[in-house]
């Protein structure tokens, strides 16, 4: 079985996305177009990925850039409707486990 993570996320991707920030909207798809390409395949990192957009979402939205959360709601979207329709068994149970 799988170990639940205790310490938050095991990818890089919230530094990536906080930097992509920094430089807008294009530099926000781009680096989930590349991270999405490149881990959509791992259960793991793709699970972190749906969490980071989810949190970077909110982020933004707290903050009042609705452009940006819309952007990421729209990408969080995208990744979550990929790992539940692609994931199956012990990693669909971790998906749902960890992002509920």
């Amino acid at each position: 079985m799988y170990e639940d993570r205790k310490e938050g996320f095991t990818t890089t991707f919230w530094q990536d996305f906080s930097i992509a920030d920094m430089f807008g909207m294009a530099a926000v798809k781009d680096t989930y177009k590349r991270a999405f390409r490149e881990w959509r395949d791992n259960y793991l990192y793709l699970t972190d990925l749906v969490a980071v957009l989810n949190h970077k979402l909110w982020q933004h939205y707290q903050a009042g850039n609705e452009p940006l959360a819309r952007l990421y709601n729209d990408l969080w979207q995208e990744a979550q409707s990929y790992g539940y329709e692609h994931l199956q068994g012990e990693e669909l149970e971790y998906f749902w486990r960890v992002l509920d």
